[in-house]
C-alpha cells in the first residue's frame, strides 16, 4: 500500500471528534432523574455529553414555585453566615428572601 493510499481516510470511518463522553457526576445525576421519573435513561444518551445534558433538561423535575421558591438556599446561607462573621458584619435581611440578592452580597463580600 502506497503513503497516498494510507493517508485517505476509509469510506466506513466515522467522524467522532464532536463527541465528549458524559462526566461521572453529569452520568449519575441524570441515573438519579431516571431513578426518581421512572424515564428510562437510553444507553445512546449516556454516551455524548451534549445529549446527556439534553436529556437532562428535558426531564428534570422543575424547581418548586411559590412562596419561598426565591428564598436564598440553605447553602447560600450558610456561606453568608461565614462571611459575615469573618467580616464582622450582618448580612442584610431583604438578602434572605432573595436567592439573587444573596449572590450579589456574597460575591461583593468575598
Amino acid at each position: 500500500m502506497s503513503a497516498v493510499q494510507q493517508a485517505t481516510p476509509q469510506p466506513n470511518t466515522s467522524n467522532d471528534y464532536h463527541k465528549v463522553p458524559a462526566s461521572e457526576k453529569q452520568l449519575a445525576f441524570a441515573r438519579q432523574i431516571s431513578q426518581r421519573s421512572g424515564i428510562v435513561l437510553p444507553w445512546e444518551t449516556q454516551q455524548n455529553r451534549y445529549a446527556l445534558s439534553r436529556w437532562i433538561d428535558a426531564n428534570k423535575i422543575a424547581k418548586p414555585s411559590g412562596r419561598f421558591s426565591n428564598y436564598a438556599s440553605s447553602k447560600q446561607v450558610g456561606l453568608a453566615e461565614r462571611i459575615a462573621r469573618k467580616k464582622c458584619r450582618d448580612v442584610p435581611a431583604e438578602c434572605f428572601r432573595d436567592r439573587g440578592m444573596m449572590s450579589k452580597w456574597i460575591d461583593a463580600n468575598l
